[in-house]
């Protein structure tokens, strides 16, 4: 299997970090290759690519997901709110997934709105630690 996404949805068991909630038709993570604490990723359990592709059940699901999972990260994080973003263009990551970003209250106006991707790097090194996103998975998880 070739779907980073697929792959990790099989695993029967899978570290806090990669599944903060897992419902029927979805799985929300801890983004890996991120800076920002709470950067989300919610990918359905079922490989699609486009979000007309999903089940009527899958679509409801997501609405109610977005909404409880951007209340944990207020609580967790102190956020202001949250941004909702979907490409999923990223060769390896066609997969249909959505990034759920809390805005922070101090983030420079560099990295607002559209900009947020600067958290966003290859430089493993600069990667929020797996421990860290395991911490805010187990915070968040316990807020749901």
């Amino acid at each position: 299997m070739d779907c980073y996404n697929c792959r990790n949805s099989a695993l029967e068991s899978l570290p806090p970090r990669e599944s903060i909630v897992r419902t029927q038709h979805w799985r929300a993570g801890h983004a890996f290759n991120v800076t920002l604490p709470g950067w989300l990723v919610l990918a359905p359990t079922q490989h699609v690519t486009a979000l007309d592709e999903l089940p009527a059940e899958a679509q409801v699901e997501l609405g109610t997901l977005l909404g409880s999972l951007s209340a944990a990260l207020r609580a967790v994080t102190g956020c202001v709110k949250t941004y909702v973003m979907q490409f999923s263009e990223t060769e390896g990551f066609e997969h249909l997934h959505v990034h759920l970003v809390p805005r922070m209250a101090d983030q420079p106006a560099s990295l607002k709105g559209p900009n947020v991707f600067g958290y966003m790097t290859n430089d493993e090194t600069r990667w929020l630690p797996e421990t860290e996103r395991d911490r805010l998975a187990l915070d968040l998880r316990s807020r749901l």
